[in-house]
């Protein structure tokens, strides 16, 4: 029995004899089967192939990703916490090298996905890490493709964390859609690409589907934009190595109203 991943997505699914014939978080319209057809591969086999980069990318903050890109090409982050550390969205790749240094920096507490296009391995890098939790939102529950008792489904607007840190629901991209507050330094917000930062580094955007150009309704902008607005922050963290590093309370506040004026 094999617990084989979508190559497209990078999603690891329940063990089986043999490769599964679909993969539901691609056919989905906000995701893609690649062109070549749906195609499947292991752990084991990405680990052969990839290695993982460990990058502090601001204080207390590292970003974890893949070379060569694998997948989505999505970047983790690890929040560094006087509390516990915390692992924000995954990789699928997880090697010995990956978890002996991740442990020399404390290890990890708990790991918060921000949507279901990244719970790539969770279950992997939980179980690796002493069987640290996993939260999801419980309205993404149903795209989990590997159940475990380490999966932790969490309801309502918000989940409080410890040292001030919270989850908080945005909708949008997904239902369960949600961002990581924490109040360390000015503020700062983990996204994904729940909320996406631009290629100019000054502004950021929200879509449906990012690969297949589908935008958000107002009345969903409005709905990130007010999950968000109570927070004081002043740098943001995206998913592809994009980052705001100053300045992303006001350049969210002026992004938005610039797509609901697009839009009207």
């Amino acid at each position: 029995m094999t617990h084989y991943l979508c190559t497209t997505c990078g999603v690891q699914y329940e063990a089986s004899a043999e490769a599964p014939a679909h993969c539901p978080i691609c056919e989905d319209d906000r995701q893609y089967v690649n062109a070549g057809g749906q195609s499947w591969t292991t752990l084991e086999q990405v680990q052969n192939t990839h290695r993982n980069i460990i990058e502090l990318v601001a204080p207390n903050l590292y970003a974890i990703y893949t070379t060569p890109d694998f997948a989505i090409g999505q970047r983790a982050h690890l929040l560094i916490t006087p509390g516990g550390n915390i692992l924000w969205d995954c990789i699928a790749n997880l090697d010995a090298s990956t978890i002996n240094i991740i442990k020399q920096l404390g290890g990890i507490k708990a790991i918060a996905l921000s949507h279901p296009h990244y719970f790539s391995t969770i279950v992997e890098w939980s179980h690796a890490f002493g069987n640290a939790p996993v939260y999801v939102h419980q309205l993404d529950a149903e795209w989990l493709q590997r159940r475990d008792d380490v999966i932790k489904l969490w309801p309502g607007n918000e989940l409080p964390l410890w040292d001030g840190i919270k989850l908080v629901l945005c909708g949008g991209h997904f239902p369960g859609g949600n961002v990581l507050y924490s109040p360390a330094g000015k503020g700062m917000l983990l996204v994904g690409d729940v909320i996406q930062v631009s290629a100019d580094r000054k502004t950021v955007s929200a879509m449906y589907s990012y690969p297949n150009n589908i935008p958000l309704s107002a009345r969903e902008i409005n709905v990130l934009h007010a999950a968000v607005k109570p927070l004081a922050y002043d740098s943001m963290y995206g998913a592809f190595g994009k980052y705001i590093k100053t300045g992303a309370q006001a350049a969210v506040d002026f992004s938005f109203e610039r797509y609901l004026q697009r839009i009207r």
